[in-house]
Parts: C-alpha cells; sequence; structure tokens
C-alpha cells in the first residue's frame, strides 16, 4: 500500500534522495581522491553508502533496499548476477525459514498461547512474580519465534489482567509502577530471549550467514545456546531485578484474581488438541536435534551408511513435517497449509540476502583484507579495550538504526578488524551481534519496544531511564561472556588466528 505524503515523513523522503546522491557523488569523486582503492573497491563503497542511508533512514522496507545489490552489483561491474544472487539463497537463509515454518506451526494451532499461559500460572499471583511469569514466557517463547510475534500475543493476556486490577486496592502509584514494570518486562523479555539461540533474532542468523560466508566455518546452534542462553537468563534476571526491586518498586499486596483470569483463558483453549501434540512433537524433536546434532554426527559417523547433520537440514526436516503431518488423511488435512506461509516474514530471508551479498563484495573488492592490514599496527592494544568499545557502539548505534542491518555492514569489518589483530573473527563478530539486539531505551530501538509504548501506559523517559541502564547491564555481561563462555566454546586462543581463517 502507497503511503499517504501526511503518513511519510520528511526524513524518509530525504533519506529516499539521498540514498542515490550519496552513492553518485562517491562514484564521481573517488578517482580524483586519492585513497589508493581500486576501481571495484570505491564502487562496493559507493553501493554501500547508498544500503546505509536507506537502511539507516528507512527510506524504504529494509528488504526491498536489500535488493539493490542485484541491479547495482552486475551494473558497475563488482559481481556478476549469478554470483550476486548466490547469497540469497544461502544455506543459513533456509535455516531460518525451517524455523519459521515451525513458529507458523507453534502459532497455527495456539500451542505458543498454551504454553505462555501455563509458565505464568506457575508463578502465582504475587504482582512481583507475576511480572517474572509474564517475563519467563515471553523470553522462553521468543527463542524459538519471532520478539514482535511474542510481544503481540503476550501484550492482550497482560492487558487484560491489568483491566482486572485497577480496581484493586492499593496506591495508584503502586499500580502504576506495577503495568509499567509488566508491559515493560514483556518487551524486554521478548529482545532477551531471541538472543539465546541462532534463529531467535534475526542479527544472530545475519550473523551466523556471513561468518559461513567469508570463512566457511558454521556456529552450530548448540553452540551459540551455550553461551547465549546463560547470558538471555542473567540479562533477565538482571532486568526484572532492576525494574521491581530498585527503579520501580511497586509494594502491592497478593493478587487473587489473576489466577482466575489466566485459568479462564487456559479453560477457553480447552484440552490439549490433536495437532497441538503433533506440533509440540514436531517442535521438540527439531530442538532436540539442533542441541545434540554434533553428539549424533559423533555417533554415526562409523556407520554402513555415514549420516551427517546440518543445522539447515534440521530446520527444514521440521518445515517439512509439518507440511507432511496429517491431521485427517481422509480428507487430506495437514498441520499446515501452504496458504498459512502468508504470514511468514518473506521480507526478513531478503534482508539476510542483501548483507550477505554485500559482505561478499566487500570481501573480493579487497576491502576487507585492507581493513585488516591497516589495524594490524594496533595489536599492541589491549584485546578487551577493543572488545567493550565495540560492544558500547554496538548497543548504541542499534537504538537508532535496524539491527539487521548493523550487523550485515559491521559482520565483516569487525571480523577484519580481528584478524588484522590476529585474533580469532568470533571475538569481536559474536558480541558485536548480541549488542545489536540490546536497544532498550527508545521505543523505536526495536519492535517490541514500539508495541508496548504504543499501549500509552510507559512514558518516554521511562522507557529511557530502565533502557539507559539495563543497556550498561548488557554491556557488562557481553564483555565478560567474552572473557569466559566464548573462550572455551569455540577454543579461542588470544593471539591467535584459527586454521579456519584463510589470510589472504
Amino acid at each position: 500500500m502507497t503511503e499517504t505524503a501526511s503518513t511519510f515523513p520528511l526524513s524518509r523522503k530525504i533519506a529516499l534522495i539521498l540514498g542515490p546522491v550519496v552513492c553518485i557523488t562517491l562514484l564521481l569523486i573517488f578517482p580524483y581522491l586519492h585513497t589508493g582503492l581500486k576501481p571495484i573497491a570505491q564502487h562496493v563503497l559507493a553501493v554501500m553508502a547508498w544500503m546505509l542511508v536507506w537502511w539507516i533512514g528507512e527510506a524504504i522496507d529494509l528488504a526491498v533496499t536489500a535488493l539493490l545489490p542485484i541491479v547495482l552489483f552486475p551494473l558497475l561491474g563488482i559481481m556478476d548476477v549469478e554470483n550476486t544472487t548466490k547469497s540469497y539463497g544461502s544455506s543459513v537463509i533456509f535455516l531460518f525459514m525451517g524455523g519459521f515454518l515451525i513458529a507458523l506451526a507453534l502459532e497455527r494451532c495456539n500451542l505458543h498461547l498454551r504454553i505462555a499461559l501455563n509458565i505464568v500460572r506457575m508463578t502465582g499471583t504475587k504482582p512481583n512474580r507475576i511480572i517474572l511469569g509474564f517475563m519467563f514466557a515471553t523470553a522462553f517463547l521468543s527463542l524459538w519465534i519471532s520478539n514482535t510475534a511474542t510481544t503481540v500475543m503476550m501484550l492482550p493476556i497482560a492487558t487484560s489482567v491489568l483491566a482486572l486490577l485497577d480496581a484493586q486496592e492499593g496506591t495508584r502509584k503502586g499500580m502504576d509502577n506495577f503495568a509499567l514494570t509488566l508491559l515493560l518486562g514483556i518487551a524486554y523479555a521478548a529482545t532477551i530471549g531471541g538472543c539465546g539461540t541462532i534463529i531467535g533474532t534475526p542479527p544472530n542468523t545475519v550473523f551466523a550467514s556471513i561468518i559461513n560466508k567469508m570463512y566457511g566455518y558454521e556456529v552450530s546452534f548448540g553452540q551459540w545456546a551455550l553461551f547465549g542462553i546463560p547470558f538471555s537468563l542473567a540479562l533477565l534476571l538482571a532486568n526484572y531485578f532492576i525494574m521491581v526491586h530498585w527503579l520501580y518498586p511497586n509494594r502491592l499486596g497478593n493478587f487473587a484474581q489473576v489466577g482466575a483470569v489466566i485459568d479462564t483463558k487456559i479453560a477457553e483453549l480447552g484440552k490439549m488438541r490433536y495437532a497441538e501434540k503433533l506440533t509440540l512433537l514436531i517442535f521438540v524433536t527439531t530442538a532436540l536435534l539442533w542441541i545434540f546434532r554434533d553428539l549424533l554426527n559423533i555417533y554415526f559417523k562409523n556407520n554402513a551408511i555415514p549420516i551427517k547433520l546440518d543445522d539447515t537440514m534440521i530446520a527444514i526436516a521440521g518445515g517439512l513435517a509439518v507440511f507432511l503431518t496429517p491431521l485427517d488423511w481422509k480428507k487430506g488435512e495437514f498441520l499446515m497449509q501452504w496458504e498459512d506461509t502468508k504470514k511468514m516474514p518473506w521480507g526478513i530471508l531478503m534482508l539476510f540476502g542483501g548483507g550477505l551479498s554485500l559482505s561478499s563484495a566487500l570481501d573480493q573488492s579487497g576491502l576487507i583484507q585492507m581493513i585488516g592490514n591497516a589495524v594490524g599496527q594496533y595489536s599492541y592494544l589491549n584485546i578487551w579495550v577493543i572488545v567493550s568499545i565495540l560492544v558500547i557502539l554496538g548497543v548504541f548505534m542499534s537504538e537508532v538504526m535496524s539491527n539487521v542491518a548493523m550487523v550485515a555492514v559491521m559482520t565483516p569489518v569487525v571480523a577484519a578488524l580481528a584478524v588484522g589483530m590476529k585474533q580469532n573473527p568470533l571475538l569481536f563478530t559474536i558480541p558485536v551481534t548480541l549488542a545489536a539486539s540490546c536497544a532498550f531505551m527508545l521505543p523505536m530501538g526495536t519492535p517490541p519496544n514500539a508495541i508496548v509504548f504504543a499501549s500509552g501506559r510507559i512514558k518516554f523517559f521511562q522507557m529511557v531511564k530502565v533502557g539507559f541502564v539495563l543497556n550498561w547491564i548488557g554491556i557488562i555481561l557481553m564483555i565478560a561472556i567474552s572473557q569466559t563462555f566464548l573462550l572455551w566454546i569455540f577454543d579461542i586462543h588470544l593471539g591467535e588466528i584459527p586454521a579456519w581463517v584463510k589470510v589472504k
């Protein structure tokens, strides 16, 4: 649908015009700047500038911007169409597609809602425990389905609880603080939960795609979960204590009615249906295969017909299973029909492709190698100072620009920085990827922030206040994880480039 003039902000109009203008200007002036860059590198930088202007300014949909390389790369002699479009069919894109299909199956049969309600019911009827229950339920679902969908699902349940409790005896300030922390808790938990798995949020998958494209190294579901889930859990608990015990305590008594609300909603769902049971079986089986993939590969390695599983194969197998599992064989009814994929976020998959294509061009043009060589002279700097600076920049940049776009642009550059300093690229790129998801201050920082802010119960300065503190807690945790979990999980040795990095 075309936006009317009244709904198309001036800033976006400026960005729409500025993108191609910047690109053309750079193409015209680069030859006279004596930068030492090859023409192909100049062209890549010009196209990247165009894409950045449109991504940051949100001139058009992010996915549409991601299609620019298919036109501009062949036109400017950067890569031909065949090599450019290969990035849009990367195996990691199909990994995320499989995850999307399973998530759609969860939503189609309302299994995600049943899981969430039962988690909340287990936490009891005390105000702070209600908040904690909502946060845990939201974070758990966000490990598997998008943080936006999770927030949209949890918000009506929370508003039902708030509507019931608005007449509850207690101070007005206490009720306001309860509502504030409940809604903020849902938004932040949706974002935090997504950090826990490689498919939990688009930046994680973009990072994995680019690293695989650049070096042929696959970050597995299990590897990411080993540090991602502890990080998410620690940040979730820190968020809870910061809000309810420090910044906005409610000091309210027991809410007996909340249990009735949750029980009513569970009763409305009825007994677990056949479709839910089948979907749950597929969901659990897929998750277990992801987690124990490496152990299964070792077990099957010496079989007569050796089997080698990878995360993409498992994801697509799970996606196929929801289409092939019959509900009624005679009628030809299955768990999912192709029409259900109308809700599939196809644009996100295109966005991955654009980011991968850009990173491939940066590599082939020699820009990645140049960055690595340029920063090699700063190898005397303390490695943890560099990691800290990158994390801080990543967190606060993600407040004002798309986290996916930031990871797409930053990952190849930061990887080159690491190699130039004779370090494992994962030591820099993983903290930056996590940082991209930790935008808690502003309503426009993430979709969950915007959704709960639109409820009208949260003031701008309140989100900024909690988000600023949470940003710094996240920064501290990311730096701590870099110095512990990452070194162990990925066998990182400081000052040593791993064998899988092909230094040109």
